[in-house]
């Protein structure tokens, strides 16, 4: 069965929900290794960052409830 930006998304939030807080570089190591690498990709910096599909899906989950933090490079509940 294929896996869906939503459900990548999906974990994410919980991920938040429970622990307070998700590191960027954790994300993308988990997603990549348990949801797969069409989820990520490496961007114009040179970042490893999550595809735009799972970013959509992550801020209309939480409808603004996770703030990301620039200079942390984490999400974490508001």
């Amino acid at each position: 069965m294929e896996v869906t930006a939503q459900e990548v998304a999906d974990w994410m939030v919980k991920e938040i929900r429970s622990r307070g807080t998700l590191y960027q570089a954790d994300a993308i190591e988990y997603v990549k290794t348990q949801f797969g690498e069409q989820f990520v990709f490496v961007n114009e910096n040179g970042n490893t960052s999550l595809s735009k599909e799972v970013k959509k899906a992550f801020r209309k989950l939480h409808g603004g409830k996770i703030a990301w933090d620039r200079d942390g490079f984490f999400w974490a509940w508001t």
